[in-house]
């Protein structure tokens, strides 16, 4: 088995909490927003879900980093050029459809990646995956409920679900490109192998479509360049602005 580099093991589990992260706050701006109570209820609880998740996978990076820093160091004194999120995660919500689209097609990423993690040689991945699933099962049965009964709806949610389709599509194929760092974690045995994903989360989405009235765009473009940080999209600095602001406004401040 390779031996595990703990630069990119660092870098791995950044992804991890950067995700979860950056999608948990964009889900919170939804609370007292949503169409109907129900709704924004639920997805507090998916953003607190989140949230939870951050806090396990960027404790464990700073442990690995060394460095004295914590996971709130870690999700509130990096800078854009820091952050390790797909570019998915990050786009804003638009309306309802949009972000349930969002949602869906990152929690079918998501319960695979997590499902393989339960395995992993790092114990305390594994550990933190195994916990996590539970709750990521949850989300991903909501998701799909709601994208089938938003798609196979009336004519203006069908239009409005392909709309988003087509919008958000292309961001999928950043989550199953594999680099260096994919490729290391994988023949650590730390993480699964990308391709095998790939094949499990078409089989599970392409079902939930059909039956959602909903077609992919054509054609294999795929976003790329925020998993490593290379390129986010504009969105993410203003989303950073509100989330770190009382930080940045009161540095080291203690409740």
């Amino acid at each position: 088995m390779a031996q595990v580099d703990q630069a990119q093991l660092l870098e791995f589990l950044c992804r991890m909490g950067d995700n979860t992260l950056v999608l948990g706050h964009r889900v919170s701006e939804w609370c007292g927003h949503a169409p109907v109570l129900e709704e924004d209820i639920a997805l507090a609880n998916i953003a607190l879900d989140l949230i939870g998740q951050t806090q396990m996978w960027l404790g464990l990076a700073a442990e690995v980093e060394g460095k004295g820093r914590n996971a709130d160091d870690l999700a509130m004194l990096r800078d854009v050029w820091d952050f390790r999120n797909v570019l998915l995660v990050e786009q804003p919500n638009g309306d309802f459809g949009q972000t349930i689209l969002r949602q869906f097609l990152f929690d079918s990423w998501h319960l695979a990646m997590l499902t393989g993690l339960t395995t992993s040689t790092n114990t305390e991945i594994a550990a933190i995956a195994a916990k996590s699933v539970k709750e990521v099962q949850y989300h991903v049965e909501r998701s799909a409920e709601t994208v089938i009964a938003l798609g196979d709806g009336t004519a203006e949610s069908h239009d409005r679900m392909q709309a988003a389709l087509d919008l958000l599509w292309p961001y999928v194929g950043e989550m199953f490109v594999p680099d260096a760092v994919d490729d290391a974690m994988a023949a650590a045995g730390v993480a699964p192998d990308l391709g095998a994903l790939r094949a499990r989360f078409d089989a599970e989405v392409s079902t939930v479509l059909r039956a959602a009235t909903l077609t992919p765009p054509e054609g294999g473009f795929a976003h790329k360049g925020g998993k490593t940080g290379f390129q986010h999209s504009e969105h993410l600095g203003h989303m950073l602005t509100q989330m770190q602001w009382l930080q940045r406004a009161y540095p080291g401040a203690e409740w």
